[in-house]
């Protein structure tokens, strides 16, 4: 029946990266890649900054606000989103996010005043909801022993818009001004490109994949294979459970503090040490890129220590890695009057602090399997909050 190997419930026993094998391996790729091009979008604005900056005429305090607006609606987004994924299914939830957020991110062409500005980056940041339908999506297509690799790598490559985007839209800009634009209209043209990614993205999710193993919901529920829970009962079974507030706390103090980082450090290097944008950026990328090994390092570590110690190795794990990423934030800060160590430090956080979010979705699979979206989306929502 499957093309890959498979337990007892149909979920697979193995991640081949190279497979497309539906349905395990496609929806693998469907929700790493729509995640990676929400992640493009919200952060297409700070690699343009300084352009963009002169252009509105925007102070810091409109830029910090406009950060604080990318990250904080995607909170209450998140929680939706992991409801939806519990009723509907993560296809279904995943593509409507994206394609209702997708206008948002075209209109960033057109922008003219600091409101605008914040307005478009708030209704953009909704589309990080998809994270939560991707940890939902791989939770529903693995077996346990499998989970956090998998939820680390999605999660991770997912992320690596973030940094990929910082290279993308300074390139982006160059070559649109080349053909002739004047760098007022170059930055506004390159922003049709995260708007283009994002909605073929949602086409894609909606075509090619399907929610478990078995089929989509709504056959399933009209089978009678799955049983239709109610949204109070996911609910209590979600908010009443001490573990999810703990995991959406730890969150906010890794993934919170990366959203943080991914929004202001571009223009920090910029500003601080004088580097051009170009130089800003791919340091910035840097950071972003390294979600390519660091959060699926941090899944991978998670499997490997619930194979030797259960889940209180999974815990351990999370805390002492958790806790290295915070003391090197802190060295972060001090280091800042010189540019080599700046650099040297940040790589050196930014593996921490994206081990901590993959060992994090190591453990929110075992918290409760008849609420796991909702508690995916208050640990997600956790990260968001942590961000503002």
């Amino acid at each position: 029946k499957f093309n890959i190997p498979v337990d007892s419930d149909n979920k697979a026993t193995e991640l081949r990266l190279f497979s497309l094998a539906r349905p395990h391996m496609s929806a693998f790729h469907l929700s790493w890649f729509s995640f990676f091009c929400c992640f493009v979008s919200t952060f297409a604005a700070p690699p343009l900054l300084p352009l963009i900056r002169d252009t509105l005429g925007l102070t810091a305090k409109d830029i910090g606000n406009a950060g604080i607006a990318s990250v904080s609606g995607a909170v209450f987004a998140r929680l939706a989103m992991g409801t939806a994924c519990d009723l509907v299914g993560p296809r279904m939830a995943s593509a409507s996010i994206i394609l209702l957020t997708t206008p948002a991110v075209y209109c960033s062409a057109i922008i003219n005043s600091p409101s605008s500005f914040l307005l478009v980056r708030f209704f953009t940041g909704f589309s990080l909801a998809s994270f939560v339908s991707t940890q939902f999506w791989m939770s529903s297509m693995f077996t346990p022993p499998k989970v956090g690799l998998a939820n680390g790598v999605t999660g991770g490559w997912g992320n690596l818009g973030g940094g990929a985007v910082q290279l993308l839209m300074p390139l982006v800009f160059e070559a649109v001004k080349r053909i002739g634009s004047t760098p007022f209209t170059a930055w506004r043209v390159a922003f049709f490109i995260p708007g283009v990614m994002q909605t073929f993205s949602a086409i894609a999710v909606l075509a090619f994949g399907q929610d478990m193993p078995d089929g989509n919901y709504r056959k399933l529920h009209k089978s009678g294979e799955m049983h239709k829970d109610s949204f109070a009962s996911v609910l209590r079974h979600a908010v009443t459970n001490y573990r999810a507030w703990i995991l959406a706390l730890t969150y906010g103090y890794c993934f919170g503090v990366e959203l943080a980082v991914d929004n202001i450090v571009a223009q920090y290097f910029y500003d601080r040490f004088s580097v051009n944008l170009h130089t800003a950026g791919l340091i910035a990328a840097s950071f972003g890129m390294a979600n390519i090994v660091t959060r699926p390092g941090g899944g991978l570590l998670s499997d490997w220590l619930s194979s030797r110690y259960g889940m209180r190795g999974r815990l351990w794990g999370l805390w002492v890695v958790q806790t290295i990423g915070g003391v090197l934030c802190v060295v972060l800060g001090v280091v800042d009057y010189s540019f080599g160590a700046s650099v040297a430090v940040m790589i050196l956080f930014s593996v921490f602090v994206q081990a901590a979010c993959g060992l994090t979705f190591g453990i929110v699979p075992f918290v409760s399997r008849r609420s796991l979206g909702l508690i995916s989306g208050m640990t997600g929502g956790g990260g968001n909050v942590g961000a503002v």
